[in-house]
């Protein structure tokens, strides 16, 4: 770990991980998306197995 000398390499640190909120709610519309397409996918294989079709 270096010791930082002066105020100018405060602004020079870099790195970290960092996520805009456009890919937060990219990430939450996938999520979505995914959960809703099992619901989907789920119904209509109970549907086919009971013979249900409605």
């Amino acid at each position: 770990m270096q010791v930082i000398k002066n105020e100018q390499e405060l602004y020079e640190i870099n790195g970290g991980i960092s996520f805009s909120s456009g890919m937060l709610n990219a990430l939450a519309s996938t999520a979505r998306i995914v959960l809703e397409l099992g619901r989907s996918i789920g119904s209509a294989l109970r549907r086919s197995t009971s013979r249900n079709i409605c």
